[in-house]
């Protein structure tokens, strides 16, 4: 088969495109022919060695997958030949990645695609979505009526905690630029303050007036003194992004006021978060409330270059799919 793997850590050059073995699954997986990927951040902290997880080379990169299912293993139950199919944890813990043609995927870690749903659209959306689930209900246990202030909140990770916490019932207060403003009120928030105000952190205590419940900054400024400021009584801060940041954390204010702060990195969710996550977003995505938002479609043999977009930015407009199917 056709994959996009690496040899060694290293900038995106070290990304190689060619042939390699195809997998031999075992009896609880499921060889999955890959007709989609996405490249995530996180897929380029374990490519340059950022963020040191156990693998094998040559490793295939990539976490996420949409396809059709070629086999299923012997103890499988669930799938069949023929069903659409997406996963968003491979290339983690051991696992071979998902940017290759085909996959064994652990079948406790893959879901059906619903019906309509495009595999373009479901790799869009996986990892973030799935990000702001457990952002949300996992660590930052949200609850009707809750005041939730979105930072970046109209980014891939953002707009789905802003549409997710609006069918939860919380108000969402959003942070993101100007000309986004009416993106975010459209997914589902109450406020939108542009974070490039100068007075921005007292145009969110004004649209926070009891305070917030849950404070999720997906931009990765990770600004401890405005969010602690910002809290009501016992409120959370979830961090989930930023790994090179540094900030203070104003211990004091943040005790006197039963407050705590949660942070995680979606790579070690358990399997039983990610099958409740993949829940929610295949029922959102059916719905049509989660919006997937794509920046350019290659193909996979562009792997290098697109990881090099995403280390420099230039897909912030959106996702980068990979597709195995483009020549």
């Amino acid at each position: 088969m056709h994959a996009a793997y690496i040899e060694q850590f290293g900038p995106p050059e070290v990304i190689k495109y060619g042939e390699l073995d195809a997998p031999r699954p075992g009896p609880h997986d499921v060889l999955v022919d890959v007709t989609a990927t996405a490249v995530n951040h996180v897929d380029t902290f374990v490519r340059s060695g950022a963020w040191r997880t156990p693998l094998d080379f040559p490793f295939v990169i990539g976490r996420d997958l949409a396809g059709t299912v070629a086999s299923a293993g012997s103890a499988v139950v669930g799938f069949a030949p023929g069903d659409r199919v997406w996963c968003n944890s491979l290339g983690h813990a051991g696992r071979q990645g998902a940017a290759a043609e085909q996959a064994a995927v652990p079948a406790e870690r893959l879901y059906h695609l619903p019906g309509g749903v495009g595999f373009e659209d479901v790799v869009a959306v996986a990892h973030p979505a799935a990000t702001a689930y457990l952002a949300l209900f996992v660590h930052g246990r949200v609850r009707p009526g809750d005041t939730v202030v979105v930072e970046g909140a109209a980014g891939n990770v953002g707009s789905a905690l802003v549409v997710m916490a609006a069918e939860a019932g919380a108000r969402v207060v959003a942070s993101a630029s100007a000309r986004d403003a009416e993106l975010c009120r459209s997914l589902g928030a109450a406020e939108v303050v542009d974070y490039r105000d100068p007075e921005a952190a007292a145009l969110l205590r004004d649209r926070c007036p009891r305070g917030a419940d849950l404070y999720v900054d997906t931009a990765g400024r990770n600004d401890l003194t405005r969010a602690v400021e910002l809290l009501a009584k016992r409120g959370r801060i979830v961090l989930l992004a930023g790994m090179l940041t540094r900030p203070v954390l104003p211990v004091g204010p943040l005790y006197l006021k039963d407050c705590s702060i949660a942070g995680f990195a979606i790579s070690q969710a358990t399997v039983d978060e990610l099958a409740a996550a993949a829940l929610s977003v295949n029922r959102l995505l059916a719905a049509g409330r989660l919006r997937p938002r794509i920046a350019e479609t290659l193909p996979l043999s562009a792997a290098a270059e697109a990881h090099r977009r995403v280390e420099e930015g230039t897909g912030a407009g959106g996702k980068i799919v990979l597709r195995t199917d483009l020549g």
